[in-house]
């Protein structure tokens, strides 16, 4: 797993293409306008990370940790959230 601690940066807008987010600390990340489709969070965390809005399309987020991130209008279905902390 990537060991990236990206806590409290703004991503907003960011092309995160070639990206590799798996495991990745985004702990209060502003990630609005940040292109994760396609994404693998498998195990990042995202504690208060913002992610309203997010077409999350195609992003893995099992394991993953959305302990008081901020999902509003952020589409999550036909997601597989085992072991994601949505707390």
């Amino acid at each position: 797993m990537s060991s990236k601690d990206l806590t409290g940066t703004n991503l907003s807008g960011a092309d995160l293409t070639g990206t590799t987010l798996t495991g990745t600390n985004l702990t209060g990340a502003q990630l609005v306008d940040a292109d994760l489709s396609g994404k693998n969070l498998t195990g990042a965390t995202l504690t208060g990370a913002n992610l309203s809005g997010k077409d999350l399309t195609g992003t893995t987020l099992t394991g993953a940790n959305l302990t008081g991130a901020n999902l509003s209008g952020a589409d999550l279905s036909g997601k597989d959230l085992t072991g994601t902390n949505l707390s």
